[in-house]
């Protein structure tokens, strides 16, 4: 790698970094360019260069955070034996993932990012094709083999992390009333019978 391109690897992974850092302090209000260029110390010129506006900046970030989850729901199922280990290894590994990375939780959880993946869902989806797809390979074998109800993969993916993500924004907004070590112990069995065969 050149040392130009080093350079901006560092200005982009700046960007990105403070981008998070500001929105978990100031909320999607606070999210600005003008924000992100006064904490980062980067130029307003290099933030368009490395990604466009700042929808692109907000676009990249809930890239690589979803990509992240999507990688450690994958490697959860690969590591499974059963379907039921893999439904109860998913759920463990989304709430861990929203309990260890809680500012990108919120990002990846927040009215912004539903309103980013609503309008450029396509987009989104065929930036995370290749895990979506390890996950949907995962499912299908299971379905062929008998252990999951023979739904539409769609239905199987809501029925699954549904009850997964509304726990996950119950915490991260603040509602104590179920705990996310709690639900990671009950919730497995009660997503497995909603799939099974």
């Amino acid at each position: 790698m050149s040392p130009k391109q080093l350079r901006g690897e560092v200005t982009s992974e700046l960007l990105l970094d403070t981008a998070l850092r500001v929105f978990a302090a100031s909320g999607e209000q606070g999210l600005t360019v003008n924000a992100v260029i006064r904490e980062s110390g980067v130029s307003l010129g290099s933030l368009y260069h490395h990604f466009g506006s700042i929808d692109g900046l907000i676009a990249t970030l809930c890239h690589r955070w979803l990509d992240r989850l999507l990688g450690e729901l994958a490697t959860a199922l690969r590591e499974s034996g059963s379907a039921r280990e893999g439904i109860a290894a998913a759920v463990r590994a989304y709430l861990t993932f929203v309990q260890e990375h809680r500012e990108p939780a919120l990002l990846l959880h927040s009215p912004l990012a539903d309103r980013k993946s609503m309008t450029r869902g396509k987009e989104f989806r065929d930036a995370q094709e290749a895990r979506i797809s390890e996950v949907g390979l995962w499912i299908r074998l299971h379905i062929e083999s008998g252990e999951l109800a023979p739904l539409p993969l769609p239905l199987i993916e809501s029925l699954v992390m549904g009850p997964v993500v509304a726990v996950a924004r119950r915490s991260l907004s603040g509602i104590d009333d179920v705990g996310i070590d709690e639900a990671a112990r009950l919730l497995p069995e009660r997503i497995w019978r909603s799939v099974r065969a």
